[in-house]
């Protein structure tokens, strides 16, 4: 059995069935356990990730630090791996997980909660003593940014609508970063101060588009090279002076250069591996490929039209990356990757299908995203469906629920981005 539970309502054309078969292998390829089985291997003391090799009998202890969606899994395999090397451990994700040395919390996206808040303050409390004979392994996940989080002065109810107004106003995840970064104490860097002078080994799974690690879960253990005045621009172009933010809630990430000297960032897994992936599996079908960019960025809506521009017949193209979508009504169901399939049913034509999809299973809703083509249009039709009215009103969840496309897996390990095709005959 696959990962998507409603494969066979959906494969009821054999266009529909490639696209769904590019889906799984695309998800297949992400999971961390395939990742991690593959690229970290302890043998003699030394631990191998990727192509860096550390010797282990440099340490005294060894601590783990997991935040972001999919963290536990890989986590678990960690522990597995390191067994008695390791000392303890602290993780906060979504799904959960049980450990023997690691303490788990359950934490909560896409907005921070008191349990979030909790975590990072337990993280702190105990890990602000290191010295240069520990080691800390760090698990760096999408959705990190939400529960990895330790306001340098607000309140969370303020923090929320922070998070909030970003989310309604469109603002990227660059912006929306050098937001959060400037409001923590652990973002942009603080992590790698606190754990500062042990030896930090970051593995980062990407969700950002182009992988700029600094952006990833806000840059815990990477150097800062925004400022207070970028956070405040970001502030002024969005017009979120409402939110009465004043100037000693804003902190400055730190600078110094001997912190980030003593800590290895390695990217561990991106949407690349899932691109290359699909590609690979549309070649073997027959099927002419192109991978349109890893970090495509748009507006929801205006999405569909730049990949069928660049789409050609008798080929499949994809992409990786995020979109926006400017919140008209904030109890609307569904998220950015039904958006953009929504967005599309009135711009195919019968040669072309489009999948939009979240590499998480998680869209903001139950749906990781929708596949489409023109039954679509005219099953909308026939039920008396009006794309638009629902793109209005931010509801693609429900419109979706009632045509039947949304692609259900149910919450997945991996998150590497957004992910689409667009399959034309």
């Amino acid at each position: 059995m696959g990962f998507i539970k409603n494969y066979q309502e959906l494969a009821y054309t054999q266009e529909r069935k490639i696209v769904l078969d590019l889906i799984e292998t695309g998800l297949s390829s992400i999971q961390p356990q395939n990742v991690m089985d593959k690229n970290f291997v302890l043998a003699e003391n030394k631990l191998k990730i990727l192509d860096n090799e550390f010797n282990l009998q440099n340490f005294e202890r060894i601590f783990l630090v997991g935040f972001g969606k999919g963290s536990a899994t890989i986590s678990k395999t960690i522990e597995n791996v390191l067994e008695k090397k390791l000392t303890k451990g602290f993780v906060i994700d979504t799904n959960k997980e049980e450990f023997k040395k690691i303490e788990f919390t359950q934490g909560t996206h896409p907005l921070p909660s008191e349990q979030n808040i909790n975590f990072t303050k337990r993280v702190v409390n105990e890990l602000n003593s290191l010295t240069s004979k520990d080691l800390v392994l760090v698990i760096i996940c999408g959705g990190g940014s939400a529960m990895f989080e330790l306001p340098f002065k607000i309140t969370l109810d303020k923090l929320i609508d922070v998070n909030h107004s970003l989310l309604k106003n469109g603002a990227d995840i660059f912006e929306t970063n050098t937001i959060r970064k400037h409001l923590s104490s652990v973002k942009g860097g603080g992590l790698a101060k606190l754990l500062y002078p042990a030896k930090v080994i970051s593995l980062i799974f990407s969700d950002v588009a182009g992988n700029n690690l600094s952006t990833i879960a806000s840059g815990t253990t990477v150097k800062d090279e925004t400022n207070i005045k970028d956070a405040l621009a970001v502030i002024e172009k969005y017009k979120m002076k409402d939110l009465d933010l004043k100037s000693e809630d804003y902190t400055e990430t730190p600078k110094e250069k001997n912190i980030f000297e003593n800590v290895k960032n390695i990217l561990m897994l991106s949407n690349e591996t899932a691109l290359l992936a699909m590609s690979d599996k549309a070649k073997s079908l027959g099927i002419n490929c192109k991978i349109f960019s890893d970090k495509f960025q748009s507006e929801a809506r205006n999405a569909p039209a730049i990949l069928l521009k660049e789409a050609e017949e008798n080929s499949v193209l994809l992409a990786g990356g995020e979109t926006t979508v400017k919140v008209k009504n904030l109890k609307g169901e569904g998220g950015r990757n039904q958006e953009v399939a929504l967005s599309a049913i009135s711009e195919i034509d019968e040669r072309t299908v489009i999948a939009a999809f979240d590499s998480d299973g998680w869209d903001n809703s139950e749906a990781t995203g929708a596949i489409v083509d023109s039954n679509s249009l005219q099953n909308a039709n026939k039920q008396n469906l009006n794309p638009e009215e629902y793109l209005n009103t931010n509801n693609s969840l429900v419109f979706f629920q009632k045509l039947g496309d949304a692609i259900i897996t149910g919450r997945l390990s991996s998150n590497v981005s957004d992910l689409f095709i667009v399959y034309k005959k």
